[in-house]
């Protein structure tokens, strides 16, 4: 039950109304995390739930905003370890098509797991690298984003073969440098908006950028 209150709470300070079905999804999802993560590794352990859930769930709930109610995404999660932000996005927001990416095989069954349990249709889970990936999905996704595969620098060249024309690629970010990367890059990614949010039990910053890819 205190979980519970911790993600109802947590959203709602970050403007997300979950619904009490979309609530007992996430938290399906966090028992399940908790369980298997004393076998294999997948978030730190000895991690107390309030973190848990503000630092993996509520952390990918900041793009929610940018997801609702929008129609023909297909977003890329790239990295997606064990599931943040994509899979989490995935299972409240059913209207976008999300394809994780992780290339760690016992993540990749924990990633399927979660999705057969929660019965998601909207999400496909697939057990590659970037570099290789890229090479069959020219011009595939509309959407790109990864919470911790690398800088801007280096990401943003690594997913350019993969998005459409006018495709946008969301930096999730802990510190202003990291966008400032992008204005450093060539023309043909621009910084184009950036929305700040505080963490709502830890009262840590989050950045989150929208790069428009030309």
């Amino acid at each position: 039950m205190e979980s519970e209150k911790l993600l109802k709470k947590g959203a709602s300070r970050l403007g997300v109304a979950l619904d009490q079905q979309q609530v007992e999804a996430l938290l399906l999802y966090f028992g399940e995390l908790k369980k298997w993560n004393r076998r294999i590794n997948l978030i730190a352990r000895d991690t107390k739930d309030e973190q848990i859930l503000e630092n993996h769930f509520l952390d990918s709930l900041t793009l929610y905003p940018l997801l609702v109610n929008k129609e023909g995404i297909r977003l890329l999660d790239v990295g997606t370890g064990a599931g943040f932000p994509g899979l989490v996005l995935a299972a409240v927001l059913p209207k976008v098509s999300f394809t994780l990416l992780e290339p760690r095989l016992k993540r990749v069954s924990f990633l399927r797991h979660i999705a057969r349990i929660l019965q998601l249709t909207n999400v496909e889970i697939v057990a590659d690298r970037i570099e290789a990936f890229a090479h069959e999905h020219i011009d595939h996704f509309n959407l790109v984003t990864s919470r911790a595969v690398a800088s801007p620098v280096s990401f943003l060249p690594m997913v350019y073969p993969i998005l459409e024309q006018g495709a946008t690629a969301v930096i999730m970010a802990a510190k202003e440098e990291r966008l400032l990367e992008v204005e450093n890059m060539d023309r043909s990614c621009r910084l184009i908006s950036t929305q700040r949010f505080v963490l709502p039990y830890s009262g840590a910053d989050r950045i989150v950028g929208l790069v428009r890819l030309h």
